[in-house]
């Protein structure tokens, strides 16, 4: 076995395989950017080597210098993680031209997958099922539209390079066509130096069902059962799970055997991953092979007992597989939730910040952490804004449901946007509960994720109140008893009371809340019943009557007779409150300072985060129809387009393409017609 690993990687994944090297006792070589000089995988690895600036490509896709930083420390091997440099086929064969073991598959398999319409033509060949497409290499892009107006739309297209949601559009009309053929390609370009596509047809209600494959250097195959990862916003996954909900054995042996084919077909060696649609009448179409360790990983080995990179490790340095297939069985129940500094109110977009505060679920058999990051650590534009993933096993899929739910609201991070609440509430909503599953499962249950509609604004609206008076009187009940001195503050004066008091008047709070990113205007008549304060909660004439007790972060709260418990957590400047079936997202609304006090954003544009200038869609001076797309902005490896908010005409830019921006900066001039 190899005395020392180096990892060419960094973040989550390079923790993991430093936790298994360690245990299996190898050294382990971390390599770092100037962005990551303090981060958890430098601090943690026995060696760690700097490879260049912040930028990816500058550092971590730089494989001379991840090279030179194996053979200065004496690594055997490379683990290359995923992403960056895992199935890049010259990375491979760097490392076999200076006698290091690429821990991984060997560079035909690469390339043989490394393509996506060349591997369509091997899966064809080796009987693996196939959606229809066109596969074809050439790309002009009038036969690209009429192969899709042939198989009718809606259609996908892919960059054959692809990989991670990169390079990929849903084409619902030929309208459409020309826009989201010209975005791929561009995005493919940016992320893999090649904008080469395929056309598949696009299934309207698939799931997502991948296979884990293993292969080693002698011959040996097994199928360590499937994930399903159907639930996904912008092609990329949200929550995994294994087994997938409802596999019958006869399909699972089916799509096994298929993925074992796969991977048989191009000589396969290590961990791989086929990927497969699953139609609602048990057909499954094969889409790609990723010939590395996948992200969503740790589901498969908590419902099989097995390290995959340990795995990993003893296929590389020339052992056998440790288990044969009918040595392999699954236990249980596991979901991962990948948590990300992220907007899901706004596309999704992903944020930037410094994790102030940061408090994970205790770890145990049935929850596990896996992240790259610590308190104090800083979310960059440079990389993928995935903090941690989440993971929980349970004994079945209702058991391990209820520990995921629990354990989303026991996540604490402060100081930048997450979507551990939107996670908690995808969770918990009744179609996820029930395995409504489906690639398109956030866009068609969009109201029962993010409860925008009248009801459970009305529902949620006095929850938050209560919280936020019974939080004002828990405080004032604090400050009074701290104050020492009863002339400070005296018990008895009316103008020390918390009741919203008044001489002559009912007691009427009026309260400013900002509820999914939309403020409200509330009142409040508070009355006490003995020992019991009660709040006449009023919203455009919808009355709830609520009371309730606050102990700490636990609030126990009745509306209208509805008793019920809840879970609290307190952010930089607003409040997570979670229920059996949702969590709500709020804030006290800042009071209106007038004018004076609001950006002028007139006749502009605003970057809505920190990131690149990719193109500039329209010339300046060009008029324009509300909607159309003006300019492109990518970061965290994720393409904005900046659309015209009206009809008008465009002024003038402030950046030309390959230029940073600031998020918040001016992005141009923009004349809106009379």
């Amino acid at each position: 076995m190899f005395d020392k690993i180096l990892i060419a990687n960094r973040g989550e994944i390079a923790c993991r395989v430093i936790r298994t090297a360690r245990k299996m006792g190898i050294r382990t070589v971390a390599v770092y950017s100037d962005a990551d000089r303090d981060a958890l995988h430098v601090t943690m690895a026995d060696e760690a080597i700097h490879i260049g600036a912040a930028p990816s490509r500058d550092s971590y896709l730089q494989f001379d210098k991840v090279i030179n930083a194996a053979l200065k420390t004496g690594a055997q091997a490379i683990h290359p993680g995923y992403g960056f440099l895992s199935e890049n086929s010259a990375f491979c064969q760097a490392c076999q031209d200076n006698g290091i073991t690429f821990i991984g598959p060997p560079i035909g398999a690469i390339e043989a997958m490394g393509s996506k319409s060349a591997a369509k033509t091997i899966m064809e060949t080796a009987g693996v099922p196939l959606v229809p497409g066109y596969h074809g290499s050439d790309q002009n892009p009038e036969l690209l539209r009429q192969a899709s107006d042939d198989m009718g739309y809606p259609v996908l297209l892919k960059a054959t390079a692809g990989g991670g949601g990169k390079g990929m559009r849903q084409v619902h009309s030929a309208a459409e066509f020309d826009e989201a053929l010209a975005a791929a390609k561009r995005e493919s370009m940016n992320a893999f130096g090649d904008d080469t596509m395929l056309v598949e047809k696009y299934l309207t209600q698939p799931r997502h069902v991948e296979i884990q494959v293993f292969c080693d250097q002698h011959n040996n195959a097994v199928y360590l059962f499937e994930r399903d990862c159907s639930v996904q916003r912008r092609h990329q996954k949200v929550i995994e799970e294994a087994p997938a909900p409802g596999m019958t054995p006869a399909l699972r042996e089916s799509m096994g055997q298929a993925a074992i084919q796969a991977a048989l077909a191009i000589d396969y060696e290590g961990a791989g991953t086929v990927e497969f649609l699953l139609d609602s009448d048990g057909s499954f179409y094969f889409m790609e092979m990723n010939t590395r360790l996948q992200v969503e990983h740790p589901v498969t080995e908590m419902i099989s007992g097995q390290d995959l990179v340990e795995w990993q490790l003893r296929v590389a340095d020339g052992e056998p597989l440790p288990l044969e297939q009918g040595q392999l069985t699954i236990n249980g129940h596991a979901f991962e939730a990948r948590i990300y500094a992220e907007d899901p109110d706004n596309d999704f977009l992903p944020v930037t910040g410094t994790l102030s505060f940061v408090q994970t679920p205790e770890t145990s058999a049935h929850v596990r952490v896996d992240t790259g990051v610590r308190q104090g650590d800083e979310v960059s534009v440079f990389y993928d804004p995935m903090i941690a993933k989440l993971i929980v096993w349970d004994e079945d899929r209702d058991k391990a449901l209820g520990r995921l739910t629990r354990a989303l609201s026991e996540y604490r991070i402060s100081g930048t946007t997450t979507n551990i609440d939107f996670l908690y509430n995808l969770a918990s909503c009744q179609p996820f509960r029930e395995a409504d599953l489906d690639t398109g499962f956030i866009e068609k249950h969009h109201g029962a994720i993010f409860h925008d509609s009248v009801r459970d604004i009305e529902n949620d609206l006095p929850l938050a109140v209560l919280y936020l008076l019974l939080r004002q009187n828990q405080k004032a009940g604090t400050e009074y008893s701290s104050a020492g001195n009863r002339d400070e503050r005296d018990s008895t004066s009316p103008w020390n009371f918390n009741n919203a008091w008044r001489s002559v008047e009912d007691n009427i709070h009026t309260l400013g809340i900002v509820l999914h990113e939309s403020e409200y205007q509330l009142e409040v008549e508070q009355k006490l019943f003995g020992t019991v304060t009660r709040y006449r909660i009023n919203h455009n004439g919808h009355t709830v009557t609520a009371q309730g007790v606050l102990e700490g972060r636990f609030l126990r709260a009745e509306l209208d007779g509805y008793q019920f418990n809840a879970t609290v957590a307190e952010h930089d400047d607003s409040f997570s409150l979670y229920t059996a079936d949702s969590a709500l997202t709020f804030k006290l609304a800042k009071p209106d300072l007038g004018d004076a006090d609001e950006q002028d954003t007139a006749g502009g544009l605003i970057a809505p985060m920190n990131g690149t200038m990719v193109a500039l869609l329209v010339e300046a001076g060009a008029s324009v129809a509300k909607d159309d797309p003006l300019l492109v902005m990518e970061a965290m490896k994720m393409e904005h387009t900046i659309r015209a908010p009206a009809d008008g005409h465009v002024v003038s830019f402030f950046y030309q393409a390959g230029e940073l921006v600031d998020g918040g900066a001016q992005l141009l001039e923009f004349g809106a017609s009379e």
